[in-house]
């Protein structure tokens, strides 16, 4: 017996919606292991299984020789299963819909970056760049780790998203309607900003993790020594480059409020306002507190939720101009036949 088209289309609503959960899942599992690579690197053990990769210490199970030992054996098993986690969604992705579907694409890009973000933990196994390393090579392999992480989230959202509505359907093509200079000028600055920001915690990050401070005076006397380190110099800038890459974000969901059609762009825009003051004021009382390591994990925790939100605002406000201008263009044509 044939199937009928309105049961075939059923078919692929369920693959869809399946594929969907499928690819939160995978979101939000590796916003856990980001968040346990931050706590391995707080906590000063990621020389945990010395300079071995993949294996700890050259063993399959590893000996707890260690509690850093166990700390960083259980971030590569983590980080292992994440990698597995990508595949599964590549795979569902590929077999569980059409050619053309935007979630292929997003769950091919996010494979990409799942083993860019092996490659990377290798590389500062191998080359020791952790644990108390305090060199330029180490902090631009921060700023490499954590761009590539913001990739790789904002990949495995949009493949969530597009995997969730109806945007991502394959369509006929057909030409870009232009958008405004205001609107597209200012998404593309406020991604570049929060990476921008993103990089540049990284690293004070880290200055919190090599050279704590005892007391807030004692915090800002080293940031201020003209003897200080760059990490320190760069903790000391952080909290402005939040404020300007604040301005440029809040403008930005401002300007989508104001002229984008789709109120998904909007609802985003709101929650995007809402995250970045919210992950603002925990920065501030992370630099009151002197960095603590439960603090230092919410604040990325808002980090990587801000940057979820101003992607997916992104691609609402960016696309829908395009399903305007398209149903316009073809509404004259239906009229007329």
């Amino acid at each position: 017996m044939a199937t009928t088209p309105h049961t075939a289309a059923e078919v692929l609503l369920r693959r869809r919606r399946k594929i969907a959960r499928l690819a939160w899942s995978v979101l939000a599992y590796n916003i856990a292991v980001v968040l346990w690579g931050a706590f391995v690197r707080a906590s000063g053990s990621g020389a945990g299984c010395g300079r071995h990769w993949p294996l700890c210490n050259g063993e399959v199970v590893p000996q707890p020789k260690s509690i850093a030992t166990i700390i960083e054996a259980t971030h590569r098993a983590t980080s292992g299963v994440a990698v597995i986690a990508v595949l599964a969604l590549l795979v569902a992705a590929m077999r569980g819909l059409p050619r053309g579907h935007r979630a292929r694409r997003g769950a091919v890009y996010s494979t990409v970056f799942i083993f860019a973000e092996a490659l990377v933990g290798a590389g500062l196994v191998l080359f020791e760049l952790v644990a108390h390393d305090a060199s330029m090579k180490r902090g631009l392999s921060m700023v490499l780790h954590l761009s590539n992480t913001f990739l790789l989230l904002g990949a495995l959202a949009l493949t969530a998203w597009w995997a969730t509505t109806e945007d991502g359907a394959p369509a006929e093509e057909r030409p870009d309607a232009p958008k405004p200079l205001l609107l597209r000028s200012s998404l593309g600055v406020a991604l570049g900003s929060v990476l921008v920001l993103g990089a540049s915690g990284a690293v004070a990050a880290l200055g919190d993790t090599l050279f704590p401070a005892s007391s807030l005076r004692e915090g800002l006397a080293q940031d201020l020594s003209p003897m200080a380190h760059v990490f320190l110099r760069l903790r000391i800038l952080h909290p402005v480059i939040a404020l300007g890459a604040g301005v440029v974000v809040l403008g930005a969901a401002g300007i989508v409020r104001s002229v984008s059609t789709s109120a998904r762009a909007r609802g985003f825009a709101r929650l995007v306002t809402i995250l970045y003051v919210v992950q603002f004021a925990a920065g501030l009382l992370n630099l009151t507190l002197l960095a603590p390591v439960a603090m230092q994990l919410v604040h990325l925790l808002l980090a990587d939720a801000t940057w979820i939100a101003l992607v997916l605002m992104t691609w609402e406000a960016w696309t829908a101009r395009d399903r305007v201008a398209s149903a316009a263009a073809s509404a004259p044509a239906t009229a007329s036949s």
